[in-house]
């Protein structure tokens, strides 16, 4: 039996809005591509939600990584509180999910100064039971290790859980712990696996 459903936060429950928050600086087309490439598209970038590389650090690194966008680069890093925005029905979704009595917990990879810039994104958190940001423990998804993290931190059993995500490796991470797991591409095909898998393992 389901008793506890475990949310990813990118994509799932805020959307990744790197293309907005690079035109809010005037950047489009072949220039708004280029800084992708070098800032949230990059090999750099997950750095951030490993959480143990200051921002400095960071910054200097992407820089580095272009050096012709240096002063690009460093006006879309100065203010990262437009890279992501909630999706309207995160908050309903998961109270009513509460309201069931489901306990709900999030585990995703998230940088503490994102965190911290885009709070107010982030209204449903004080709706969930717990959970994980990456940056605290230095682990970030697809590492088996972070899950249990999770499971050991909250006392709870693998087979009692469904976790949702949208990166299939994760999920199949997930699923590899015993995990049940929903690959999600829009929160209402999200929302429609969810029921389905909860009534077949209720």
């Amino acid at each position: 039996m389901i008793r506890n459903i475990i949310f990813d936060i990118g994509n799932v429950l805020v959307d990744f809005c790197w293309r907005e928050h690079l035109e809010r600086f005037g950047f489009f087309g072949e220039e708004q591509e280029k800084l992708a490439k070098a800032l949230m598209l990059g090999p750099i970038w997950p750095q951030i939600d490993l959480g143990i590389r200051d921002d400095q650090e960071l910054l200097e690194a992407f820089v580095k990584s272009a050096p012709e966008l240096e002063s690009q680069i460093r006006l879309v890093y100065s203010d990262l509180s437009t890279i992501v925005r909630e999706r309207e029905g995160s908050a309903p979704w998961l109270r009513s999910l509460k309201e069931r009595g489901y306990r709900i917990y999030y585990l995703s990879n998230y940088g503490e100064r994102i965190r911290r810039e885009t709070e107010q994104e982030l209204s449903f958190l004080p709706e969930m039971d717990g959970g994980i940001m990456s940056y605290t423990v230095h682990l970030i998804k697809p590492d088996p290790a972070i899950y249990r993290a999770l499971l050991e931190k909250y006392g709870l059993k693998a087979e009692e859980c469904v976790f949702l995500d949208d990166s299939r490796p994760n999920v199949e991470a997930a699923r590899a712990l015993g995990m049940e797991g929903v690959e999600v591409e829009s929160q209402e095909q999200a929302k429609q696996e969810l029921e389905k898998l909860l009534e077949r393992t209720d």
